[in-house]
């Protein structure tokens, strides 16, 4: 992050602190910064420009910049104008939809309008320097466990590793089924602008054309698009879709196939909702996806998803997937989406990831790589490449933190010029702490309800004390299995109440 990204980021942050004793969440300053970030980039363009911008008269920047607009009457255009450009189609309706203004504090607010964002110039930064900013400062949301967004928030690192190993190119259709504040996309696009040398016409089709992003919640989509939306990517107007939607992404099957999808779908097995009785009272139902494209029906979320980002892809099109521990060893539904992902697909490379890298608590997950394949009789995973940073590694995010040297070895024995190259870094007798090694189809599928939750590495902890983490590391890892365990203990709950309800129901 440049040093101009990181002032602005310590100038917008710190006024965070004044309105959090107004009980204003990370995440609600945030979405605040983006209503008026977008309007105040709205009216730079107008003015460098000369076109007529996307506002409706009546709601602009300077209808809020006004030295006459102060005390109620201030929040009360604040008011209108979220509530008219939420009614908005395009860019406009995507950003603000739903929006309300979380600023109590007329006063609080005209410092936020007139000192903070209406000092800048916004366009006349780079496209960096405001994108940088921006992802800087959802970061910050994201480590805020109570109020922020963490688990929409994937590790930078990780996502441009697995990006490197991907390898997007121009002309090809990048989709994240569930995008979050948008790092899959940002680093896809980042990489394409990098890698090659673009004409005109294959610029304006990655700015407006490549990506592809659905992200269930509302506020987090707004910041999904805001973040791209800062980094030159999508419309700034309503003549063109914008990238993201809001919407639950199992609920259908895809309209369109794409070429390439990277996806960190939300942590939690269950997929549930939240519906109130004849008696006002709350209670969570269970959703389970009847499609026919899928090859088995369940209420895991985290099979679905997998099931889904086949669906997505084009014959030969390519994906990476972060999934939690359970989704490689469970069995059920979690047994047959496995057999069947190898047997019509090119499951390939599987990363055992570190716990301690997530900003949700409790994740113990990997990332699956895989190929769709055109039918054949024979399966085409022929191996899979197993690469284990897990044991005997501690990361943490407050003193050790993963960076994408951490990596490097993964993507370079992952070898993405040339897959059938690949070398492994273990032998049983030569190497045995080789990170890196193949198992065939066949070992595989001989194993217990086919699970791919496979590890060869000793854990030195086990075997000496001396080597056994630091305190602190050792409660955090134990805090985070018991609200692990937790969770399933209430999803395994929810499941026998919404039975026992079902069963009474029919009696």
């Amino acid at each position: 992050m440049s040093d101009r990204s990181e002032r602005i980021v310590k100038k917008l942050w710190s006024y965070c602190q004044v309105l959090r004793d107004d009980g204003l969440s990370y995440h609600d300053y945030l979405e605040q910064l983006t209503f008026l970030l977008f309007l105040k980039m709205a009216d730079e363009r107008a003015a460098l420009t000369g076109e007529a911008q996307p506002i409706p008269k009546g709601h602009r920047w300077d209808d809020l910049a006004n030295s006459k607009m102060e005390g109620v009457k201030l929040e009360l255009q604040y008011h209108e104008t979220l509530k008219t450009l939420g009614e908005q189609g395009g860019m406009l309706g995507l950003i603000f939809r739903k929006a309300q203004n979380k600023i109590q504090d007329p006063a609080k607010l005209r410092k936020l309008v007139v000192d903070l964002i209406g000092n800048e110039q916004w366009l006349a930064m780079s496209a960096d320097v405001k994108g940088d900013a921006y992802e800087g400062l959802l970061e910050r949301n994201a480590q805020d466990v109570k109020g922020g967004a963490g688990q929409y928030f994937t590790p930078r690192p990780l996502i441009d590793a697995i990006v490197d190993c991907i390898q997007p190119k121009p002309g090809e259709v990048i989709a994240d089924p569930a995008c979050g504040t948008g790092g899959f996309l940002l680093s896809a696009h980042r990489y394409i602008e990098r890698h090659y040398k673009l004409d005109k016409a294959q610029k304006k089709a990655l700015r407006y054309d490549a990506l592809r992003g659905v992200e269930l919640v509302d506020g987090v989509a707004r910041l999904c698009a805001m973040n791209l939306f800062l980094h030159g990517i999508g419309p700034d107007d309503d003549r063109r879709k914008p990238p993201i939607k809001t919407d639950d992404a199992l609920r259908n099957e895809p309209s369109e196939t794409v070429d390439v999808v990277l996806t960190n779908p939300p942590f939690g097995k269950k997929s549930s909702i939240t519906v109130v009785n004849d008696e006002g009272e709350t209670d969570r139902e269970t959703i389970t996806y009847n499609r026919p494209d899928f090859w088995t029906t369940t209420s895991n979320k985290q099979l679905n998803f997998v099931q889904h980002v086949k669906s997505m892809l084009k014959i030969h099109g390519r994906a990476a997937v972060v999934v939690p521990d359970n989704v490689l060893f469970e069995g059920g539904a979690g047994e047959k989406i496995r057999r069947k992902l190898l047997q019509e697909c090119e499951v390939h490379t599987l990363l055992r990831l570190p716990t301690g890298i997530f900003y949700a608590q409790g994740v113990k997950a990997n990332v699956l790589f895989f190929d769709r394949k055109p039918g054949a009789k024979e399966p085409w995973t022929k191996k899979v490449w197993f690469y284990d940073l897990r044991t005997n590694k501690d990361f943490t995010l407050k003193t050790r933190r993963m960076t994408h040297a951490d990596l490097d070895e993964f993507v370079a024995c992952y070898n993405p010029a040339n897959r059938n190259q690949r070398k492994a870094t273990w032998s049983e007798k030569k190497h045995p702490d080789g990170r890196w090694r193949a198992f065939t189809y066949e070992e595989i599928v001989a194993r217990d309800k086919c699970s791919l939750d496979i590890f060869w590495l000793k854990d030195e902890s086990l075997e000496d004390s001396a080597n056994l983490p630091e305190p602190h590391v050792l409660a955090e890892e134990i805090a985070d299995d018991l609200r692990s365990a937790l969770e399933q203990i209430e999803s395994v709950l929810a499941d026998l109440q919404q039975r026992a309800v079902t069963s009474g129901t029919r009696d």
